[in-house]
């Protein structure tokens, strides 16, 4: 194992140790909780402005070491430019209690999203959702029923080529778009513990 892959593993085990509880949240198969929240420009944004379309949440933390590996390698930009084209509504949820919508601003400059990113300071809707870490990936069908929960992909450390690796938010937004069940509508989280308010 490599220096930086020593590093971001140690990270990564002491941010998950320091993090409080996510809770149950929402279980796959059940209807996904409605929520209001606000963006880094202050303007509201509603789960239920987009009924009817396949929403996609991601939970984010700047700091993490593994959200920093998934925007360096440019996997969340690739996967909402590819599916928004095809009407697919790309969220990222920041539950950081430390982070406010300034510091969503900063994060989107610097990596050059152009999707909104919403402020749960409180933690209210990571709770709702049962979001444990960042990245966590939910998604919600045209029905508004969650039909996937858990990683980006099955690559924690990081060590896969990018080709070789099975990214799920991919396979269950294809498998949605030709009318096919779910084949792995959940798997576990890897990332960083969610910082929430304690």
């Amino acid at each position: 194992m490599n220096k930086t892959m020593k590093t971001m593993t140690l990270m990564a085990i002491l941010a998950v140790a320091s993090g409080a509880a996510a809770g149950p949240g929402v279980a796959v198969g059940e209807q996904a909780p409605g929520f209001t929240l606000t963006d880094s420009a202050g303007s509201a944004v509603s789960l239920a402005d987009f009924k009817g379309k396949v929403v996609v949440l991601e939970w984010t933390n700047p700091d993490c070491p593994f959200v920093k590996r998934h925007y360096q390698e440019g996997t969340m930009k690739h996967l909402s430019s590819t599916y928004s084209e095809r009407g697919v509504v790309w969220l990222t949820v920041n539950s950081t209690n430390y982070m406010d919508a300034s510091a969503n601003a900063a994060f989107a400059k610097k990596e050059g999203i152009g999707w909104p990113i919403l402020v749960d300071q409180d933690g209210a809707v990571g709770h709702a959702y049962g979001a444990a870490t960042t990245p966590h990936m939910f998604i919600i069908d045209a029905n508004g029923i969650v039909v996937y929960e858990g990683a980006i992909d099955d690559d924690p450390r990081g060590n896969m080529e990018a080709g070789a690796r099975t990214n799920y938010v991919s396979q269950t937004l294809n498998e949605l778009a030709a009318g096919q069940a779910v084949s792995t509508p959940e798997t576990k989280p890897y990332g960083c513990s969610v910082k929430y308010k304690k």
